[in-house]
């Protein structure tokens, strides 16, 4: 059932790819350099030698330096635009679409690895990126990041690198609007909030902004609920999405005083719809690991990934999801069809390490078994 659908989705995608261009949008606001990195294991020679292979392992690494200490060398594979936002926002420029992102990639001088993103978007730059050491393990990643930097991303810093009027322009031009990370950006709520009292003009059901709040786990119950609450009133101008993997949901579950204890499918499907009403927003998405699940105010869909035990690279994997999402929801596809697009787009980029084109994702969806 699900293979005809992937089909059946390729075909309208391959049809859709020409029209694609007329969707102008809008991804912001943080912005890291990624330092890919594996832990080696053991050591031969300077060619020879193995990684630590999962999250567990390390920890015992970890627990047995406990009251000595230890030694740790990491192995670059790569370095390259990183945030949640920038990750994002280029994986729908590989789309075709035309994105404006406004983030941290560098002030005043934009930083190298976010040049490529500058030459397929139009591109503002408001503060330095932060820096994270993703760790990647095959049964999945630590982040460890540094994040000063975002002291200086604030809604006057925007306002004054790109004026009040241009950014309304950007703004209100937008079909979608994507903004993201919100855990790491302190400032965040305080920027939403100012937005809503001197961006959002008027209401526009055809526009649809997305949220996506990245793993909340180490901020106040208070703080989220003050950003969850700004979150819901984006709802009286737009069409509201929140996205979350199966751990954030979780977090945003227990805040908001929702039974949130079992994880299959169809209870994240009851979490989603409980989230959204307690949100009064239109959608919210639940992507764990192997399917995703969402609930609008007229339906409900859940759909297998295209898992993978082995990643070429994971870090990354959820804001290709979301970019695929949001793509199926601006070309006006119903609930199933947005989370294939979402999955399919996540499956290909932890496959081969890049993101794809839409004939690329056409393709995927025709291979994938």
């Amino acid at each position: 059932m699900q293979r005809n659908a992937q089909i059946e989705l390729a075909q309208k995608l391959e049809h859709a790819a020409a029209n694609v261009p007329t969707h102008p949008m809008l991804v912001g606001f943080d912005g890291f350099v990624d330092e890919i990195v594996r832990l080696i294991d053991k050591k031969e020679s300077a060619e020879e030698f193995t990684f630590i292979p999962t999250i567990e392992a390390f920890a015992e690494r970890l627990r047995r330096a406990a009251g000595k200490s230890t030694n740790l060398e990491m192995w670059v594979e790569t370095v390259k635009l990183g945030g949640n936002g920038p990750i994002m926002a280029n994986a729908l420029a590989a789309f075709g679409l035309p994105v404006t992102y406004i983030g941290s990639l560098g002030y005043p001088q934009l930083h190298p690895v976010f040049e490529d993103l500058a030459q397929k978007a139009t591109v503002y730059s408001i503060a330095d990126p932060g820096h994270t050491d993703a760790l990647e393990f095959k049964d999945g990643k630590v982040m460890l990041g540094k994040y000063r930097s975002f002291e200086h991303l604030t809604f006057a810093n925007i306002v004054e690198r790109i004026g009040e009027t241009k950014l309304t322009e950007i703004w209100q031009a937008s079909r979608l609007i994507g903004i993201v990370n919100w855990t790491m950006i302190l400032n965040m709520t305080q920027i939403w909030k100012d937005l809503l009292d001197r961006v959002c003009k008027q209401k526009d059901a055809s526009k649809i902004i997305f949220f996506d709040l990245a793993d909340p786990e180490k901020r106040l119950d208070t703080d989220i609920l003050e950003a969850l609450e700004a979150i819901g009133r984006f709802a009286a101008f737009y069409r509201v999405i929140l996205g979350c993997n199966e751990k954030e949901s979780t977090e945003i579950a227990r805040v908001l005083g929702i039974e949130h204890q079992r994880a299959d499918l169809q209870s994240l499907q009851i979490r989603a719809a409980a989230i959204r009403e307690k949100l009064g927003i239109d959608m919210v998405v639940i992507h764990p690991v192997k399917a995703a699940v969402v609930v609008s105010a007229s339906g409900a869909a859940q759909v297998r990934g295209p898992y993978v035990s082995r990643p070429m690279l994971s870090t990354g994997g959820g804001d290709h999801f979301n970019a695929g999402f949001c793509l199926g929801a601006l070309l006006g596809y119903d609930l199933h069809d947005m989370l294939l697009s979402g999955v399919a787009t996540s499956g290909y980029y932890v496959r081969h390490g890049v993101s794809p084109s839409i004939a690329q994702l056409g393709g995927f969806l025709r291979g994938w078994e």
